[in-house]
């Protein structure tokens, strides 16, 4: 993927070292253990497919990697976490899909790319440039969204 792709999250892996359920669970919400085999609700995705196909935008599909930060990744990290199947890593997003697969919600993921991660060409991070393939993102990612919106 290159910087300003925009990828459907197909499903992810939590490295976070942490949980938003751990504690004394309230049923009212949700299951004490919720199933979490398919986070990502399969017709959302369906839709925002369709949405970047009829705007002509390309959108990857991946496994999302959850990592605490702050702070980008060693060369053996990213080879690491590309053997244990994830296409992105990044450093949020998944504690709200716990949380909301706990209580019963549908969930669309989507994320930016916001640099490149190939390991035996790293380049050292400028900060401006991530912010640069945010921006550029930014028109697709509110593209699919208000199309996913549209169709509910």
């Amino acid at each position: 993927f290159e910087a300003g792709d925009i990828m459907l999250i197909t499903d992810h892996i939590n490295f976070l070292g942490d949980n938003p359920l751990i504690g004394q669970n309230d049923d009212e919400l949700g299951p004490r253990f919720p199933d979490m085999s398919d986070p990502y609700t399969g017709r959302l995705r369906e839709i925002a497919e369709n949405v970047a196909l009829e705007n002509s935008l390309k959108m990857h599909q991946g496994v999302y990697l959850a990592i605490s930060g702050p702070m980008l990744e060693t060369k053996a990290e990213y080879r690491y976490m590309r053997q244990l199947g994830a296409d992105v890593v990044g450093m949020s997003t998944v504690p709200e899909v716990i949380a909301a697969v706990h209580m019963g919600m549908d969930v669309l993921g989507i994320s930016v790319i916001t640099d490149e991660c190939f390991p035996d060409s790293l380049k050292p991070v400028v900060l401006e440039e991530i912010f640069a393939a945010a921006a550029q993102a930014e028109p697709k990612m509110t593209q699919v969204i208000i199309g996913v919106l549209e169709r509910l």
